[in-house]
């Protein structure tokens, strides 16, 4: 890319500042330049768009890029549309890319008394009909993995298959109502610290600490009515037997690109699924799209081509 350097416009400028004439010629010259770079600079994203939900809470989604299938992004518990940054700039070279923040997130609405993985699949809904896409694959981010599960369960023979994003370990965990009670009761007492708690442990040693402190800080700061409400509903689906049962219609092939901090069950995942792969990242965390961003791109990618039918 042409870099153009304003200091030297300034400087040629004042070098014929004894010439008064030549003042005008030399701030043309360099508005050309500009103009002649300007013109070149690829086009900025558009603004982020609003639709709404079923429900009438506004959603808040970007799009970037063009080509089939679109991707959409989903996040995780506590989190955004920022925690694909590093992913929108890369696919969007190949791909549609559609990011949203979920009812209760980043700049979405936030008018529910009850944030179910329901609801959020008709958050995803609502935006993949608005940009017009039938041939979608969905990408989950942890809590986003029983998100998008919901979203193609509403939009039938539009999804071509899903990929969760360290998530979807063992649908079938006989989690009790005890140890759900276990888990929520940190985040009821503090929530700011019982989060940085919570998600510290998801947290490998190797990340870099800035990175780890934006995440914990960002996370803590989110609406404590929503995560708790939310966080209660991803998890009463494992007490309940729904984390299964929500597959169980579904005809489209499910991949996930895991950390290692949880081991995956195949077995348990396949008798629900009607084909369902793991990828695993050694020496991963929980956010391994943000703190193994290269590595985990070039796995998302294969996971992609797989769903495509471009790569066995």
């Amino acid at each position: 890319m042409i870099r153009v350097d304003p200091t030297a416009c300034r400087v040629q400028g004042r070098r014929r500042s004894h010439a008064s004439a030549g003042i005008p010629v030399t701030l043309a010259a360099c508005m050309v330049l500009l103009i002649s770079v300007l013109g070149h600079t690829p086009a900025r994203a558009e603004w982020p768009r609003i639709v709404h939900s079923k429900d009438g809470t506004p959603i808040s989604y970007e799009v970037f890029g063009r080509g089939e299938p679109t991707l959409v992004f989903v996040h995780g518990w506590s989190c955004d549309s920022r925690y694909w940054r590093a992913q929108t700039p890369v696919f969007s070279k190949k791909y549609r890319v559609v990011v949203l923040d979920l009812a209760g997130h980043g700049h979405s609405g936030m008018s529910r008394t009850t944030y179910s993985m329901r609801s959020f699949g008709e958050d995803v809904q609502a935006v993949t009909e608005a940009t017009g896409s039938h041939r979608v694959i969905l990408i989950g981010h942890s809590m986003g993995g029983s998100v998008i599960a919901e979203a193609a369960r509403l939009m039938p023979g539009r999804i071509v298959g899903l990929i969760g994003v360290d998530t979807l370990e063992d649908i079938e965990y006989p989690m009790t109502r005890e140890e759900l009670q276990g888990m929520i009761a940190p985040l009821k007492k503090d929530f700011p610290q019982g989060v940085r708690e919570f998600a510290g442990r998801m947290i490998g040693p190797d990340t870099d600490p800035a990175l780890r402190e934006w995440i914990l800080s960002d996370m803590a700061a989110a609406p404590a009515g929503v995560a708790l409400s939310a966080m209660n509903e991803m998890m009463d689906q494992y007490v309940t037997g729904e984390a299964a049962r929500v597959f169980d219609p579904l005809r489209i092939p499910v991949i996930t690109v895991n950390g290692d901090l949880w081991p995956v069950n195949h077995e348990a995942n396949r008798r629900h699924m009607s084909s369902f792969d793991a990828m695993v990242l050694k020496g991963a965390d929980h956010f391994l799209m943000m703190n193994r961003s290269g590595e985990f791109n070039q796995t998302l990618e294969r996971a992609i081509l797989m769903l495509t039918g471009e790569s066995s």
